[in-house]
């Protein structure tokens, strides 16, 4: 090869060596900024979620970085005011990612977002008042119970217009959708029964229980067949077989005592699934703690309990189920069972919220959301 040939070879390589360079050097930044595949993970906390107390955050959606130590990334202004301009204490939120919106509940309202621009794009009001709703997962429609009283809505999730009514007189209050859509689980607090629901008839077609108490906050798995329940007056938790509607197990704490808690007049109020479904998580208000069991035996076994900053009145889990989220606002990383970082505000201030949720992003765009109670997500 001549010697002028080379050189002209050698001039054409550079650009291209430039421009690899630079694309490496970008993706190794994006990298740094939200893991190695350019996704950025964000925990969206609805606050006032501890009733309508601001001290815990204020009021609006908080954004949490999940990847750099959850430190504060921004405050999304929120709507649900009363009529002296007082935020009311949220109930619920959810977030779908291929409709790019989220939805916040107060006691009065339900406020949809644009998660792209951050947005409010509409806030209703709705019969009976709103309570800690799901949506499905193709974001398109939202079970929307009333405010402890007799009925659910079925709201189309883009326009906010009730589809249908479902009344069982059950005291409305949690409820969650199945992974694949095909139920609706529907939990009042006046009732020891759990409804389950048929997505495509709207009809109620079976009943779990009864249970010994009425039930508060509950999980299922992931195949949709079994139910863990927390009830009234119980340090522990019950289990309900989904498919034939038979109460299976109750488990009881033991070695803790059962004494007055701070909210919800309820000893156990919050459960959750890791979404391995390894293990299941409980709250204890009175001890400010979190229960861990192994969930692969049943009924589950108890494993070992953390001490929380707080009285917890919640429990969720990131979608990798790398953290636990109870709702004193300690972040548990799940493998050590440690408290690695502390849920703040901008101002410095202690944040807590039983509604987050969390939310993937990638360019700017969600790609995934993951939901308020501690799924299993086994199928």
């Amino acid at each position: 090869m001549n010697g002028n040939l080379l050189r002209l070879r050698i001039v054409l390589m550079v650009p291209c060596i430039c421009a690899a360079f630079f694309v490496g050097l970008k993706q190794h930044v994006r990298a740094a900024e939200g893991g190695s595949t350019g996704e950025q993970k964000r925990l969206y906390v609805a606050g006032p979620g501890i009733r309508d107390y601001l001290q815990y955050g204020g009021h609006g959606v908080l954004v949490f970085d999940i990847d750099h130590d959850h430190r504060f990334v921004k405050r999304i202004p929120s709507a649900g005011l009363d009529e002296k301009g007082r935020p009311l204490n949220v109930k619920g939120i959810c977030a779908n990612a291929s409709t790019r919106r989220l939805y916040v509940t107060t006691t009065r309202t339900l406020t949809c977002f644009d998660l792209v621009r951050e947005k409010i794009l509409w806030e209703k009001a709705y019969q009976g008042g709103c309570d800690r709703m799901a949506i499905s997962p193709d974001g398109k429609v939202i079970y929307l119970p009333s405010l402890e009283k007799a009925h659910w809505h079925v709201v189309d999730a883009l326009t906010g217009e009730v589809l249908r009514k479902i009344v069982t007189h059950s005291g409305a209050h949690n409820t969650i959708i199945s992974l694949d859509g095909s139920h609706a689980f529907l939990a009042g607090l006046a009732s020891p029964l759990l409804r389950v629901t048929d997505t495509k008839t709207r009809e109620v077609i079976r009943e779990v229980g009864p249970f010994s108490n009425f039930i508060r906050p509950f999980t299922v798995n992931g195949r949709g067949t079994l139910c863990f329940v927390n009830v009234n007056e119980l340090l522990g938790f019950e289990v309900g077989d989904l498919a034939t509607g038979r109460k299976l197990h109750r488990v009881e704490i033991q070695g803790f005592e059962k004494g007055p808690t701070k909210r919800h007049g309820c000893p156990s109020h919050g459960i959750g699934l890791t979404p391995d479904e390894k293990e299941l998580w409980l709250t204890d208000a009175h001890n400010s703690r979190l229960h861990i069991f192994d969930a692969t035996v049943m009924p589950p076994k108890p494993i070992t309990s953390i001490a929380l900053r707080d009285q917890p009145g919640w429990v969720t889990f990131s979608l990798d189920g790398r953290f636990a989220y109870p709702s004193t606002g300690d972040v548990i990383e799940v493998a050590t069972r440690q408290i690695v970082a502390g849920l703040k505000d901008e101002h410095g201030a202690d944040v807590q919220s039983e509604k987050m949720v969390e939310i993937d992003f990638q360019e700017g765009r969600p790609i995934r959301a993951g939901d308020q109670f501690g799924l299993g997500r086994v199928r």
